[in-house]
């Protein structure tokens, strides 16, 4: 097959790439490199491989293709500050692009949604059915909320075009190609870590999230495109292992064996308590769920940023 994966020279879009040209599919990559980056497909069979450099919020003359996957987007909170304009048309103006071509090509497609649409959960664990509790209007709301209106999308195009659209509402996750500057908590710890720096937590720590290594994300992604009959539905991807914040900081700086220590700083706003999918729908019908542990994922991930792992900060243009 022909696949499309917006954002494919990220984090997860490259993963996603390379585990489709491993199982013998053609991929169209479609990058602006804001916050990707070209090291992450060096390794990647070229052969069948087309790196496409543009901006899905403007006119991109896409290939016809018969699945798309749509990653694309900015995803670290570090980027709501400086770049919530372009997330929130990424995931919405972008979205339609893409929704587009997906009719035009009567392509299935899979939107890549976010836990965040659940925002500071008052329901726990959280089922696709809880609607969420975002603040529209917060720090986060350039992408809770276009990602929210971005689910919305695909709910309309399915009922005027009859698309088959699934949504996926991504979980906590890690591993191998994340940037240094990336922003999220797992490559901050171990980078502060491997710099002998304390580690930041803010807040006191007590808050919770569940983390999934890179390769049983990618592994929920494909499952939820592949199989059939599933238009129109929405599914946690994630892992259910709900730990504290103060405790990851714990746990990396054991495995990197360092002298750093842990200091404290004010919570940000609407930073959410609890995180933890209910993956009962997940286990049902995708037959699908993580097999990476925690500890051996933070292995791998410390190795890889051990190894040198040094990325250049993206062009801010974009």
């Amino acid at each position: 097959m022909r696949v499309l994966v917006s954002g494919g020279a990220g984090f997860l879009g490259s993963h996603l790439c390379e585990a489709l040209i491993k199982d013998g599919h053609e991929v169209i990559c479609v990058d602006n490199f804001g916050s990707g980056r070209r090291q992450n497909l060096r390794d990647i069979d070229s052969g069948r491989l087309t790196v496409i450099e543009g901006d899905i919020r403007k006119n991109i003359t896409f290939p016809p293709v018969d699945r798309i996957y749509h990653l694309a987007s900015r995803a670290s909170p570090a980027d709501f500050t400086d770049f919530p304009v372009r997330i929130a048309l990424t995931n919405t103006e972008g979205t339609r692009q893409l929704l587009d071509h997906a009719v035009a090509c009567d392509a299935r497609m899979v939107f890549a949604s976010t836990s965040e649409v659940y925002g500071d959960p008052e329901v726990h664990p959280q089922p696709e059915s809880y609607n969420g509790n975002v603040n529209i209007r917060g720090p986060r709301g350039c992408y809770d909320e276009s990602k929210r209106f971005g689910e919305t999308l695909t709910v309309a195009y399915e009922d005027e075009y009859d698309l088959d659209v699934r949504t996926a509402r991504i979980f906590n996750t890690y591993g191998t190609r994340m940037r240094e500057d990336d922003g999220r908590v797992v490559p901050t710890f171990i980078t502060q870590a491997l710099r002998g720096d304390d580690l930041t937590v803010y807040g006191d720590g007590t808050q919770t999230r569940s983390f999934c290594y890179v390769s049983d994300t990618i592994a929920g992604l494909r499952a939820l495109m592949e199989q059939d009959g599933l238009q129109g539905t929405v599914v946690n991807v994630g892992c259910e292992n709900e730990i504290s914040i103060q405790t990851l900081a714990e746990k990396i700086l054991h495995i990197c064996d360092t002298t750093s220590g842990i200091r404290y700083e004010p919570k940000p706003a609407d930073d959410p308590t609890r995180r933890k999918p209910d993956l009962t729908k997940a286990t049902r019908i995708l037959d699908w769920q993580p097999t990476v542990g925690l500890e051996e994922g933070l292995q791998r991930t410390i190795a890889y940023f051990q190894g040198g792992a040094r990325n250049a900060i993206p062009s801010p243009e974009h």
